[in-house]
């Protein structure tokens, strides 16, 4: 099954597409309308064309038609030739010289240059020129560069039909129907009756093309081939004589007999050399190892031939005994008893007997080496004299092989031609490709291009989707804070409210929202008052410093604004202007400024200036004349003696401070107060200027209650702002 989460966050992230575009939306009508405009000039603007077709069905001659065959032929490359061919320039040149072209309707080709002025072909043709050069320029510098390049070549300009035919040629479209044997021809051209003309003449200048290639050929090929017969003639008479004269001088009638028995001698000799050879290879290692033995008796026994001797075997069995009585014997006898005497005797005379019959056996393996050896080498003098022979005879074979084959081939090759020119004088009249027209051209009566609806159509749509990417490439490189959501979810503050941006000249923030209690504005002001009030768990924070990340935010009105709304509701609000350096606020209230809170915090006066603002339940302290060191000012004890002074008899305490970015004064006045709002102008606040002002209040442990999002525009503004917007709109009607 599929999460609900899933379809919330695309459909949060549908709206907020949705908003992007609601947003840029002017940059998108714009773009979008540019793009139309230009769309519907270029197409009102350009020459309607009018394009002719005709159809003809082409195949290949196979003797019998391909409409009445039972059997398909397929051949994918056959269609595309023949459009090349009906494209190609000696078409387009038939198609010049029937119609007359060059001279009978050569001034429509060839336009005169004295008619007016036209933007739109100006502009084309210097946009071709431009190309043109810079192509030529690309070619240019390689046909330099070329070592096979002359210098200078003259070339020829081109005549009037070859330039004809070229603009014959780009008009020309040619289209295989898939799947049939029909090929579309059409010609394009501003006239219709031009295209309706050529469309019809090329079919028939590609009859004649295909004709007079086929005549061409067949001429080229009967005459050649005739040529090519009587050379081949005049080379089998001559190889044919030279066979003769070398069969009587070598006596070649018997070869072929002498041929046949001289491999099967050779091939006798070869395998008795084989065997010669591998019989002297045994007896050479079975010598060497005898050898290796020298004299010792146990090692010669070891060797297999030794081994398996049949006399040397008894005579170790008869040995072997004779030890083992004399071990026993030793036993019960000593050495010089007569049995132990003869015991002894008989095992003396079994040694001599082993030697001797070792003697014998390597005596007769030296006899069978030396006769192995011989007939190795008689064998190799007889295979030398028979291959000598054998060479010797093959090579005169070869040469006479070398000789017939030469017959035979010059045979065959003269009896082909000559079958080849009979078969080209029977078939010299026939087509190799049938056309048949199956389409003539008609007058086309609308223009194929332009096609005003599609290019309106795409106009629409490019410049609607150019629109869309653009304003989505403004929005990402957009980096400003426009929306409570970005803010929440970039940054994880809680957002108190968010305020309209006002429209009109003549309104002023200051006094619009004490004018127009029942505004939608100042609506906004009271959901920023209830959501401070809300913002910690046991009471409401009592001292507030309000400030923002840069001057011209907005910073001083909320600070009024809000005083009034918590004043509405019977609280007593102190305002405390501790913006020293550009102080606005006594300007915005009509309050006088020279006492303030400088001079006290100065020590030149015991107690601050606190005025009661007229006509409304809200206190001040003005900031006073602008002295040379704000911060050591605000981060004095006096300016804790004036808070332990004012905090009783107020309910609220607003800090107006300068912005947060720009001077540290707002981060001393942080220690004095229960909590901050950070005020974030909508589209000019930066998320990395809110990133370092936050960054500054969290390193000083600064409680930040949240933010308030101003001059938010009002499609920006947030579901519930709409319903109070349009709730006083009704009562004000």
């Amino acid at each position: 099954m599929n999460n609900p989460d899933e379809f919330e966050e695309y459909d949060v992230d549908l709206r907020s597409y949705l908003k992007i575009i609601r947003d840029r939306w002017v940059i998108t009508v714009s773009v979008m309308a540019v793009i139309l405009l230009i769309t519907i000039i270029a197409t009102y603007t350009t020459t309607p064309i009018y394009t002719a077709q005709s159809q003809v069905l082409v195949e290949r001659n196979r003797g019998k038609s391909a409409l009445e065959s039972n059997y398909y032929y397929y051949e994918p490359d056959f269609l595309e030739t023949q459009s090349v061919i009906i494209k190609s320039e000696n078409v387009a040149l038939k198609v010049v010289k029937n119609l007359q072209l060059a001279t009978k309707y050569k001034r429509y080709f060839f336009k005169d240059n004295s008619e007016g002025f036209s933007l739109v072909g100006f502009i084309r043709e210097k946009i071709s020129s431009l190309v043109k050069s810079i192509s030529s320029l690309g070619s240019g510098s390689q046909k330099e560069g070329s070592p096979d390049t002359p210098d200078s070549i003259d070339f020829e300009p081109k005549s009037d039909e070859e330039v004809i035919a070229d603009i014959i040629r780009g008009g020309l479209n040619v289209v295989p129907v898939r799947n049939t044997k029909v090929v579309t021809i059409s010609y394009t051209d501003k006239d219709p009756a031009i295209a309706r003309i050529v469309a019809d003449e090329v079919v028939k200048a590609y009859m004649d093309e295909m004709l007079d290639i086929k005549l061409s050929t067949s001429s080229y090929s009967l005459k050649w081939m005739t040529e090519k017969a009587g050379e081949e003639r005049d080379k089998l008479e001559r190889s044919e004589r030279e066979l003769q004269h070398f069969m009587r001088e070598n006596d070649l009638v018997t070869v072929e007999n002498r041929l046949t028995v001289l491999p099967q001698k050779l091939s006798e000799f070869g395998s008795q050399q084989s065997k010669a050879e591998a019989e002297k290879k045994e007896l050479q290692d079975l010598l060497d190892q005898v050898r290796m033995a020298e004299n010792d008796t146990e090692r010669l026994e070891k060797i297999p031939l030794f081994a398996s001797d049949t006399v040397l075997k008894n005579i170790r069995e008869r040995l072997y005994k004779a030890n083992q009585n004399i071990q026993e014997l030793s036993k019960k006898y000593g050495r010089k008893h007569p049995v132990m005497i003869r015991a002894k005797d008989e095992q003396r005379i079994l040694k001599e007997e082993r030697r001797f019959e070792i003697d014998r056996i390597v005596s007769s393996i030296e006899n069978s080496y030396g006769l192995a050896a011989s007939k190795e080498e008689n064998l190799h003098e007889l295979l030398g004299t028979t291959k000598g022979e054998m060479l010797d005879l093959n090579e005169k074979f070869m040469q006479y092989s070398m000789m017939k084959r030469s017959v035979d081939s010059n045979r065959v090759l003269y009896d082909t031609l000559q079958t080849s020119i009979k078969e080209q004088g029977v078939t010299e009249q026939t087509q190799t490709v049938n056309i048949w027209v199956i389409k003539k051209a008609a007058l086309p009566l609308a223009p194929s291009k332009p096609n005003k609806k599609r290019n309106l159509l795409l106009g629409l749509i490019l410049g609607l989707f150019s629109g869309i990417g653009l304003a989505f490439f403004i929005e990402y490189l957009d980096n400003t804070l426009n929306s409570g959501r970005q803010v929440e979810e970039k940054f994880g503050l809680t957002v108190l409210g968010s305020i309209e941006e006002l429209k009109g000249k003549e309104n002023n923030i200051d006094t619009y929202v004490r004018n127009n209690l029942l505004s939608p504005l100042a609506e906004s002001y009271r959901l920023i008052r209830s959501a401070l009030l809300l913002s910690t768990a046991n009471h409401p924070p009592k001292v507030v410093l309000i400030t923002s990340m840069s001057s011209a935010e907005g910073k001083t009105a909320t600070v009024i604004n809000l005083a009034r709304m918590l004043a509405q509701d019977r609280k007593s609000v102190l305002i405390i202007d501790c913006d020293l350096r550009r102080p606005r606020m006594h300007s915005m209230l009509g309050i006088p400024n020279d006492k303030g809170l400088s001079v006290y915090l100065a020590g030149n006066i015991d107690e601050c200036t606190v005025l009661k603002i007229p006509d409304e339940e809200i206190s001040l302290v003005p900031a006073g004349p602008i002295p040379p060191d704000p911060a050591e000012l605000l981060g004095s004890s006096r300016m804790q003696a004036l808070l332990d002074e004012v905090t009783p008899k107020f309910d609220f305490v607003l800090f107006d401070s300068p912005p947060v970015g720009a001077v540290t004064d707002s981060l001393t006045l942080s220690r004095y107060a229960d909590g901050t709002i950070l005020v974030v102008k909508a589209g000019s606040t930066t998320i990395e200027m809110l990133e370092g002002g936050i960054k500054k209040m969290n390193d000083i442990n600064a409680r930040i209650l949240g933010v308030v999002l101003n001059r938010v525009k009002k499609i920006e503004q947030d579901s519930y702002q709409y319903g109070y917007g349009a709730y006083y709109d009704r009562d004000n009607d």
